[in-house]
Formats: structure tokens, sequence, C-alpha cells
């Protein structure tokens, strides 16, 4: 049984790198974009069981990547990651989560474990993560 898939997405390679680590260490494959049209181009090409999404990005921003992914996935949890303690209820309708930076390390993985379980340990390999052949 393969692991639940989560697609980080964020403008900063070293945050992405962290988020990586940290879910992959409690038994998720975890995919990354750093700008939203990658996030969306990635999501046609690969089921996620949910998307963190950081608030704050350059070019395409978050409400519109969540507007988007809402409307092509309605049932996908998308997780909304700020350092902003006031959410516009726009953008606050359109995710799952809500969760600000300074109470991250406390909650993101029992978020993650309630909008995806996970099913087991992530492999220990240098090899992707890959979906099963009944998936497929």
């Amino acid at each position: 049984m393969d692991s639940p898939t989560v697609l980080c997405i964020d403008d900063l390679p070293q945050v992405l790198q962290l988020r990586k680590a940290t879910l992959e260490s409690h038994g998720y494959c975890v995919k990354v974009a750093s700008s939203g049209r990658t996030a969306l181009k990635m999501l046609e090409e690969t089921p996620v069981a949910a998307v963190l999404l950081e608030y704050k990005l350059e070019g395409m921003d978050a409400e519109a990547i969540a507007c988007h992914i809402k409307k092509r996935f309605p049932s996908l949890p998308i997780i909304l990651l700020s350092a902003f303690s006031d959410m516009l209820e726009r953008i606050l309708w359109l995710v799952d989560e809500y969760v600000l930076k300074s109470e991250l390390s406390e909650r993101l993985v029992p978020i993650i474990e309630r909008a995806a379980p996970p099913r087991r340990l992530a492999p220990r390999s240098n090899e992707p993560c890959q979906r099963s052949a009944a998936a497929a």
C-alpha cells in the first residue's frame, strides 16, 4: 500500500525542503511546487491526498491557486499556512484548514493526518514516491 501524497506549495526552496522532510518522516510521499502554475500542472498529472499552500507567494497568489484547485478538485483538502493572523473571509471559505506559522510545529502533522491519514512509513530509498499499479 502506498503512502498518501501531499503537495506542498511555497516559493522558498528551503521551506519546501523542511516541510518535505517533516512530512516524509511521518509516512507521507511529498511533491513540491515553487509556484502556483507549477502546482496546478502537477495536480493534473499526479493525484494527491492534500495540498499544503503558503499564503504569501510571488506571482499567482494563494487565493487564485485555492480557487483553481476547488473548481477542478472540489474534495481535495487544502491547508493554508500564513504568518498573518487576520485572513480574509474570501480565502478562508476556499480552504479546509488554516494554520498560523507560529503554531506550525505542533499543528502541521496532526492536520495533515486528519486530511490524509498515513498508511505506512515511506520507504527509505532514492526512488520517488509512486502510485500503486491498481491506482494507475
